[in-house]
């Protein structure tokens, strides 16, 4: 079993802003699946096979800076190994549109990551950062804004060249898979 975590933060007032890359990502993957409210872990879930491999897609309702909660109690429940997690976050320090793997590193100032390391005690899990880059105003407020129609439509060009990414992932061992998809950041 794997656990896929897209983060953001829960509420249409969030809907479409730079922090919930990961929902938003999750949302296209499953083809907009409905998600089932999962009040014990705090989450909306949403289960499917793929390659004989059961998949939990999860967005955390704890808010971001809580994420690693609602992570720990699937993880705890199921049994699931940090090195079975993915989690798919927005990245303020890279360019809108560029996207990077990163495995067992530290929080780079994410809240919600960091909450995730917390609350598992390990950052042995794999990472999926797509940027959202940073602007000259006040981190809260650039990153709960709303996706300009420039910025989407760079965002949804980045969720299609990711559209094999989960199959990937699932076949592909962890180095062939980060060999893959971090080729981009060279060009």
């Amino acid at each position: 079993m794997k656990l896929v975590i897209g983060l953001g933060n829960p509420g249409r007032e969030y809907d479409k802003t730079r922090h919930n890359i990961g929902y938003m990502f999750l949302d296209y993957i499953t083809g907009n699946a409905k998600f089932i409210q999962n009040k014990k872990f705090n989450s909306l879930e949403y289960e499917m096979v793929i390659n004989n491999e059961k998949i939990l897609f999860i967005k955390p309702t704890t808010f971001m800076n809580l994420s690693g909660e609602a992570v720990a109690k699937y993880a705890n429940f199921y049994k699931i190994a940090p090195s079975d997690i993915l989690v798919i976050q927005d990245d303020l320090d890279m360019d809108t549109g560029k996207y990077k793997l990163l495995y067992n590193r530290g929080d780079g100032g994410h809240n919600g990551i960091k909450n995730i390391i917390l609350n598992l005690g390990s950052r042995a899990f794999l990472r999926l950062k797509i940027g959202i880059s940073k602007a000259n105003i006040d981190t809260k407020d650039y990153v709960l804004g709303k996706l300009s129609r420039e910025e989407q439509k760079i965002i949804n060009n980045v969720f299609y060249e990711l559209k094999d990414f989960i199959v990937d992932y699932l076949t592909l061992n962890r180095d062939l898979l980060m060999g893959k998809y971090n080729v981009k950041e060279k060009e």
